[in-house]
């Protein structure tokens, strides 16, 4: 019988479409000036100062990959292509945009805004167009290329580490190799690491078993030098819960236990957070704990309380000066010039409100677990299901989500494609 599926149906990507998709994941991971150090008016994420939108190199770029993702898209789906957005991530960016409404920067907002439909629309159409499985296998090997660069440019390259003369002392000596700051070289280490890890592997096996895990040891390896704890934490658990999924998944049962057991966790988690408040209060009331992020999240905390519904409007939480939305909720000055609130959620929270936030949590959590629910294509889907679980929880203690073009976030839309797109396909390329 004759498929009549136009998903199915639809020509391979040429050579011209991978290309197209590499030098998105180079623009996203490499970016225009490797090596840089960023000074206070440059964001970790390339935004300068109160633009909102970067240097004019940078988004000409994008939208030239975009110009030419979108072509190559149309032209092998045409309108359909479309479809690869889910409809819940769609609204969020709606959203964002309409709350350039009533933001006190609406033109900040609206260019943030508007990179962030850009990125989205980048990696759902690219990966439509290549495919997920083939997605992955360039993925690894850009991410494989950035890992021996940053290996490399500790010996060749002086500001491949931290120096002396940091305002933060703690940082001094840390790897960050072609990156602004080691928190980023932290977390694309770990990503490496889970992506060689988990991807599954054709025969023969064990030459390219051999070699994934040669290369998973040395992200790994680079990710302690950076001294990022939050990454290295978050591995360790990413990688215990994608070999669970891996292995609980194939069967009804073993599933449910996985998931039983894992509730179970939660809830002792939970209690014990209850009943040591005690130790929580003066964790959150200390400004040193967690390296400051503590009187960042009281401001948060105390600004989301004030505007719970609409929030101060999407990308106005950093680089907008007075117009920030912390502006009259912090003492210190160096809180006040903080890049991003150390936490994807309070973020949202504070930037699109309760509405914005509840978008989030459908389209960024609730439809992914319902996609990893599913038994099918576990072999691919266990590297996205870790990645997903250490994004997640890098947002507890980093800002992601919507943010710029932060390698993190590109990742995380390209695990969200990547599970979309193998839904509509199959294992089909």
């Amino acid at each position: 019988m004759a498929n009549d599926d136009p998903v199915m149906q639809a020509r391979e990507a040429s050579w011209i479409d991978e290309v197209v998709f590499v030098a998105f994941l180079l623009l996203a991971f490499v970016g225009l000036s490797p090596f840089a150090v960023h000074t206070d008016s440059v964001t970790a994420f390339g935004q300068n100062g109160t633009s909102g939108a970067g240097d004019l190199a940078r988004q000409l770029c994008y939208l030239a990959v975009f110009a030419a993702i979108v072509f190559g898209a149309l032209r092998r789906r045409g309108i359909e292509a479309l479809s690869s957005v889910p409809p819940a991530l769609a609204l969020l960016l709606v959203w964002c945009l309409l709350s350039a409404l009533w933001t006190g920067e609406p033109g900040v907002t609206f260019r943030r805004a508007g990179l962030a439909v850009v990125l989205v629309l980048s990696a759902m159409l690219s990966v439509e167009t290549v495919g997920a499985r083939r997605s992955l296998v360039l993925l690894r090997w850009v991410l494989a290329g950035v890992l021996i660069v940053n290996i490399a440019s500790i010996r060749l390259v002086p500001q491949a580490v931290h120096l002396p003369g940091e305002t933060d002392t703690a940082l001094i000596g840390a790897w960050r190799g072609l990156y602004g700051h080691k928190n980023i070289a932290g977390s694309v280490g770990a990503m490496t690491a889970i992506v060689f890890l988990f991807s599954p592997r054709p025969s023969p096996r064990l030459f390219r078993t051999l070699l994934d895990l040669g290369i998973a040891a040395a992200a790994i390896g680079f990710t302690v030098m950076t001294r990022s704890k939050s990454s290295l934490g978050l591995l360790a658990i990413a990688l215990g819960l994608g070999l669970i999924y891996r292995v609980a998944w194939k069967r009804d049962l073993d599933r449910t236990i996985a998931v039983v057991a894992g509730a179970v966790l939660a809830i002792v988690a939970t209690v014990f957070v209850i009943a040591d408040q005690t130790v929580i209060a003066r964790l959150l009331e200390d400004p040193t704990e967690f390296t400051g992020r503590t009187e960042i999240w009281q401001a948060e905390l105390a600004y989301i309380r004030d505007h719970p519904v609409l929030g101060a409007g999407f990308g106005t939480f950093s680089d907008t000066g007075g117009l920030s939305p912390l502006h009259n909720y912090v003492g210190n000055s160096w809180v006040g010039a903080v890049s991003h609130g150390h936490n994807g959620y309070l973020q949202l929270l504070v930037t699109i409100g309760g509405v914005g936030f509840l978008l989030a949590v459908v389209s960024l959590i609730a439809t992914p677990l319902l996609a990893f629910w599913q038994r099918r294509d576990l072999e691919m889907k266990s590297p996205l299901f870790a990645l997903f679980v250490f994004l997640v929880l890098h947002n507890l203690m980093e800002t992601d989500f919507l943010e710029g073009d932060g390698v993190t976030w590109v990742a995380f839309l390209l695990m969200v494609a990547m599970l979309g797109n193998l839904g509509r396909r199959g294992t089909a390329p």
